[in-house]
This record gives C-alpha cells, structure tokens and sequence, in this order.
C-alpha cells in the first residue's frame, strides 16, 4: 500500500529515497527571490495533474489538530492507498501525509499570529503546504513554500484553493546548504528522519540563524534522530500538543507533537 510504503520509509528506513533526492540537487547560493525559474507560482496548474489530484485524493479536516484548514490527502477511501507503490505514477507522495510536526507548527500558527503577522515565511519541507497556509491564515505579509517535489507544489495550489488564500509560491530546489537573505522566520516539520539530514540542517539553520538572525521553529513528534541529535541543546520548547486518535494510529502510536524555537 502506497501510504503505508511512505510512512514506513521515513519511520523505519530513515527516508532514503528522499536523502538520494537531496543530494543529486545543486548546492548553490541563491535568493528565493532570484529564482523565479525555480518556482511554481502564477500560472494555471495543469489540467491533468489537476484532474489526478482531485480523483485520488480525499478532501480532508478531521482526525488532526487543524480542523479549519482543509486538505487533499490519501486516506483510506483513495485507490492508491490500497495500491502497489509502483502503480503510483509519480514519486513517492509524501505530501499526500499529514505528518504531526507539521500538524503541531499549523496549529501554533494558528493559535499565536502575532509570531506570523505582516512577516515573511519560509516553510522548508513544505509537503501538503498546511503550515504555509496557516501562516496565510494568520497574516504573513509573505509565504513561500519549500518542496523538493513538484507534485507536492501541484497539491499545494489545491489546497490554497480549498481555503480561499492565495496560492504562494513554491520552491522545487533543495534549499539546504544555500544562502537565502531576509526571512523573518523558517519554519519546518517532520524533517528530521535521518542522521545525515539532521547533521545538515543543524549546520545550515546555525550559519543563517547567526548571520541572519532569522527566527526558526521546528514541529517534530519525537524522531529518534530529532530527540537524540545535538541540536537539542539549542532548543526551546514552546508548545506541546496531543495528537488525535487517528494521527496517533497513522504514525505508530506517537501520542505528543511539539514546535521547538530554534536558538543556536
């Protein structure tokens, strides 16, 4: 089944095929606002993708800690839920899970605009794009999105349709390891499911947060390699949330997520 394929990659394997990903993308130095090229953002999402969405996805607001922001998911009523990873035709959906860290950052967002308000976001990682949104919610002057899939940028639009936001550009490079300038805060969930990825965001979000001094918040349910590493020394928990039941059961029984201010 395709998403429990995706959930056990990044539970159990650590997310290899995404690390593969990331490290056949280009290092380079750029300004989110030089790379236009780069971006998904003011045009028409493409009739197909659009149609493939709408058929194998499941308009969702219940069973996780955001109940006013509506999103397309894989549930257990789509196709490809039940389906053969290989018969999915794109790579593998993750954005298509709502995972606890970015449930517990969205609903931080939610609950604390002032941390958003007339701000501009960075949301790295961004999968199915709910914490940008709620960042949009709460009256981020800008928000831009983070995802290495493009898929997960389609899905994004979607979902800025379902809220009635505007849709907010989406970044399809890796991001990790660049210079990026004037962010008031990044924000990212779920991110840290391997020991070489922890390593590299720890090193990267440390050099910007001192030369920039960008804020950063961190959402994560307690991943043996977020819980372990040495980032924890830097961090400050702001908020602890209960994950409801179906959250808890579609992630092996992860019972808290928490939103961690990053302090190096």
């Amino acid at each position: 089944m395709i998403f429990k394929d995706c959930r056990r990659l990044l539970q159990v394997c650590g997310g290899d095929i995404i690390r593969k990903a990331l490290k056949q993308k280009t290092q380079s130095s750029c300004s989110p606002w030089r790379c236009c090229h780069r971006l998904i953002s003011g045009k028409p999402l493409d009739p197909e993708m659009r149609a493939f969405l709408e058929e194998n996805t499941e308009v969702v607001n219940s069973g996780n800690l955001t109940p006013e922001i509506r999103l397309r998911l894989l549930t257990p009523h789509c196709r490809f839920w039940h389906d053969k990873t290989t018969l999915w035709p794109y790579g593998d959906p993750y954005w298509a899970i709502y995972w606890p860290g970015g449930q517990g950052l969205a609903r931080y967002l939610l609950d604390n605009p002032k941390v958003v308000h007339r701000k501009s976001i960075l949301d790295l990682g961004s999968g199915c794009g709910a914490t940008a949104i709620a960042a949009m919610m709460s009256g981020a002057s800008q928000v831009v999105a983070n995802d290495i899939d493009p898929v997960a940028g389609a899905a994004m639009m979607l979902n800025c349709e379902l809220n009635n936001v505007n849709p907010f550009p989406v970044i399809t490079e890796n991001l990790i390891g660049t210079k990026l300038e004037g962010w008031d805060l990044i924000v990212l969930g779920d991110m840290f499911y391997s020991e070489d990825l922890a390593d590299s965001l720890h090193q990267w979000l440390k050099k910007h947060t001192i030369i920039s001094g960008t804020k950063v918040l961190i959402g994560d349910p307690g991943r043996p390699h977020f819980v372990t590493h040495q980032i924890q020394r830097e961090l400050h928990k702001v908020s602890e949330y209960c994950l409801p039941e179906a959250t808890r059961q579609e992630n092996y029984g992860s019972a808290t997520t928490a939103v961690w201010h990053y302090q190096p």
